[in-house]
């Protein structure tokens, strides 16, 4: 069986270098807010190209706290109108109605699976403040028409960037497009930790300072608490295994995007629709994700043939029971692509062998 993503194969090839990092942990005594959060702070802030990084225990978390902060620095408020791609993982939409903010749901680009700048004008109105821009499964969102629309509309833009560290367009880094990202660190993502992990990533001070606060019980003094905050801290030992990890994030890169361009060459079965980008360096291939009308039979036929795929996601957002006020909605491309997406094997650790019997596979259905 070619596993989807072997986990233990690929930090195994990190071994040593983790367990030091952990062993330095260990004996330092110190595990919450130390030195090793600062020092992996700065270094992804430098990697993203941005003035500050602020980690938090994980990619939702990030999210929630930049909207919150928004809202304590008076930039958004109750009721406020926050527009974001249909199909999306939830948490991208759960970030916005934790805020009491409202998801105005706008399909995606049929092309790139991300926010169509051209469809954004359709959905403003008086109350619409921001706009949540998400990298679906790797591949940067437009960020300069979404950007000329927003600072028209004087909007705020924040990029879930959850899948998609590294990503750039003309050098300029995921998580250095808009007012603030999120950044999420679980351990299937290309930068993944050893558990739960994430970060906001912002050139603009205040907004730093505010989500460090709220995600410390909105404390910046101890015992001083400003705010109700909550807890989401990046601790220690995560840390300091990303540090390790981000060493290596841009060989990873390199390999993935080998295996993508030899899926896209050597993929051609008409029966597989393939993933369309524009630019290279757009996308770094967290997930390698084609659309098949006959998704159940494909599925079944590669887990027969030894090739383990995941669906991301079988359910869009609107039809979830979690936002039953919107399962009457109608959204056909969205709902089309949840329908028929499927993502094959793209781990850094396949070897060519394996990439060619995954194009040969593919091809015999």
């Amino acid at each position: 069986m070619i596993k989807f993503l072997d986990l233990q194969a690929i930090n195994h090839q990190y071994k040593a270098e983790l367990e030091e990092a952990c062993a330095r942990v260990i004996n330092s005594g110190w595990y919450i807010s130390g030195t090793e959060v600062s020092a992996f702070e700065q270094k992804f802030s430098t990697y993203c190209g941005v003035n500050h990084c602020v980690g938090v225990a994980n990619g939702l978390d990030a999210l929630i706290l930049i909207l919150r902060a928004y809202k304590e620095l008076g930039k958004l408020k109750d009721g406020d109108e926050v527009l974001v791609p249909a199909n999306t993982y939830i948490a991208s939409i759960l970030a916005i109605s934790a805020n009491n903010l409202v998801p105005v749901l706008i399909e995606p680009n049929e092309h790139s699976y991300n926010l169509d700048a051209g469809l954004l004008e359709q959905h403003l109105n008086p109350k619409t403040k921001a706009i949540l821009a998400v990298h679906l499964y790797g591949q940067l969102a437009d960020m300069p028409g979404i950007l000329t629309f927003a600072e028209k509309h004087h909007l705020l833009v924040v990029e879930d960037a959850a899948q998609a560290h590294g990503a750039s367009i003309g050098g300029k880094k995921a998580g250095n497009w808009g007012h603030a990202a999120g950044f999420s660190f679980y351990p299937g993502k290309n930068l993944g930790a050893l558990g739960d992990a994430g970060a906001v990533t912002t050139n603009d001070a205040a907004l730093a300072t505010m989500v460090r606060s709220l995600g410390n019980y909105g404390s910046e003094v101890k015992y001083h608490n400003a705010y109700k905050g909550i807890n989401s801290r990046l601790d220690e030992l995560q840390a300091a295994l990303l540090s390790v990890k981000l060493r290596h994030l841009d060989v990873e890169i390199v390999r993935r995007r080998a295996i993508a361009n030899a899926f896209l060459n050597g993929i051609k079965n008409p029966k597989v629709k393939l993933p369309i980008i524009k630019y290279q360096e757009q996308h770094v291939w967290h997930l390698f994700v084609v659309q098949v009308e006959d998704r159940a039979n494909f599925h079944s036929y590669l887990t027969e043939q030894g090739i383990q795929t995941v669906i991301h996601y079988p359910i869009a957002p609107h039809k979830q029971r979690a936002y039953a006020e919107l399962n009457h909605v109608s959204f056909p491309l969205t709902e089309k692509i949840h329908e028929q997406v499927l993502s094959l094997p793209i781990s850094p650790i396949l070897i060519d062998a394996e990439v060619q019997k995954i194009i040969n596979i593919v091809n015999g259905f």
